[in-house]
Order: structure tokens, then C-alpha cells, then sequence
């Protein structure tokens, strides 16, 4: 086989490869706040199934993941358990100016895997039948900011503050209460509902909205996915009413 025949071989496989080879789906990095992790896991099955594009999770503490930002971390979208590491990130030039958003409204809860351990107002707060709370570190997780909020509202900051297990986000601080290590603790409730929206297991009592700061969790299109039609998508479909009724089902509001 002469030279020319083998390079005009060569040259129409690759174009046959290019024409007929299977497209890749973009792909698309997202930074999710640890409280977020059950429902952006469904979203993000139904985002691939629908747009072809695949959205791959990250989950942990907000605060971590803006350390991580600043430092270069490939993340393409952060998806905030607050709104003002969004806002910071778009102030330092770390995210993409009109991208953020709010997809969620989080509610607090206090929760124990005891059936019947806490009451429906919260009153357990103020008794000594439990040795260890849970809390998730208030300096990197907003859930343990609204938690150190509340108590301080109620006026038992103080008396609980000793019995405190730290989580260094909100999902280690539902193993802590999951496991036993801490009786009861704080979370949010998405963490503690089942699929119909009831709670899945212990008691519970849902943290008044006016003992904390309204817990608004932001998005925003980071630098690193500004030219990506995948994160765009992705926002997009967190927008749209089937994301909506998931993020829902979750305790979440809007």
C-alpha cells in the first residue's frame, strides 16, 4: 500500500470517527452545601436523564468549599447552604456577575433518633436529660450559625454551649445524632424527611424562623464554568418547576 493511500485510509477513519463516534455529554462540577445532598442527588439524575448533561457533586461545608474556591479548585457551580459566600465570591472576581440566585430557603431543625425525645416546642433544650448536643461548626457551616443563633435567642447559649460535639459540616453532624454520639443536635430538615416529606425516624421539632436569620442558600456559575453551556443548564433546571417540586418534597422553601 503506497504512502498516499495509507494517509487518505488514515485521514477518513478520524473524519469517520468525528461523524459517526458517540458525542460525550458535558459534564458539569458542582460544590453542594453538605444540607443539600439528598435532593440535588435526585436533581442531578434528572438533569442527565433530560438535558444529557451530567452534573457531578461535590458535598461539604460551605465555608470549606470557598477556601477551596479561592485556592483554584475546579468547580464550576457552588450551590451555598447562605447567600453571602456567593455574593463574596462574585465580589473577588471568583464568580460569574448575574449567576446567582436563590434555590432554597433551608429550615432548622432540632432532632434526636429517639422517638420521643424531643418535644414539639423544643422545651428539652432547657432540661439536663442529655450529655451531648451536635452542632455543625458555626465559622463554616450556616446550619450551625443559625443553631448558635437560636440558642442564644432562647437564652441558652450558655448553659448548652459545654455539651456541644462540633461537626465540621452539616451531614457529620447528623452521624453524630444518627450514631448516638450526641443525643439530640441540629440539622436541617431536608436531612430528617423521608421521600413523602414525613419525618423518617426520632422526633423532632422545627426551629422557628424568627430565632435565626432566614437561611437563603444561593447559587452562582463560578469563573471556572463561565463558558460552559452545561452549568448554565444546570441553573436553569434548578429553576424550572420539576427541580422545584423536589426541592420542595425536601422541607425547603423558596
Amino acid at each position: 500500500m503506497n504512502s498516499a493511500l495509507s494517509t487518505l485510509l488514515a485521514t477518513g477513519l478520524v473524519v469517520f470517527g468525528l461523524v459517526a463516534g458517540p458525542a460525550s455529554a458535558d459534564e458539569v462540577q458542582v460544590a453542594v452545601a453538605a444540607n443539600f445532598t439528598a435532593p440535588m442527588q435526585k436533581i442531578a439524575a434528572d438533569f442527565e436523564k433530560d438535558t444529557g448533561h451530567k452534573a457531578v457533586l461535590s458535598f461539604g461545608a460551605t465555608g470549606s468549599f470557598y477556601a477551596q474556591i479561592r485556592n483554584g479548585a475546579p468547580f464550576d457551580i457552588l450551590l451555598a447552604a447562605d447567600a453571602e459566600t456567593p455574593a463574596r465570591l462574585e465580589q473577588e472576581g471568583l464568580g460569574v456577575p448575574g449567576s446567582r440566585f436563590t434555590y432554597a430557603i433551608g429550615k432548622l431543625v432540632l432532632w434526636s433518633a429517639r422517638p420521643g425525645f424531643v418535644d414539639d416546642k423544643g422545651d428539652v433544650l432547657k432540661q439536663s436529660e442529655f450529655r451531648h448536643m451536635a452542632i455543625a461548626n458555626p465559622k463554616l457551616a450556616p446550619y450551625g450559625a443559625a443553631a448558635v443563633s437560636a440558642l442564644t435567642r432562647l437564652g441558652l447559649l450558655s448553659a448548652t454551649q459545654p455539651k456541644f460535639v462540633q461537626g465540621e459540616n452539616i451531614a457529620q453532624t447528623y452521624q453524630f445524632i444518627a450514631t448516638g454520639n450526641a443525643e439530640l443536635g441540629f440539622v436541617a430538615l431536608s436531612q430528617v424527611l423521608d421521600k413523602k416529606g414525613k419525618l423518617a425516624s426520632g422526633s423532632a421539632w422545627v426551629v422557628p424562623a424568627n430565632l435565626h436569620a432566614p437561611i437563603r442558600q444561593d447559587a452562582v456559575i463560578l469563573t471556572h464554568g463561565k463558558d460552559k453551556a452545561a452549568a448554565a443548564a444546570l441553573l436553569k433546571y434548578l429553576r424550572g418547576d420539576k427541580a422545584r417540586a423536589v426541592i420542595t418534597s425536601y422541607g425547603y422553601g423558596f
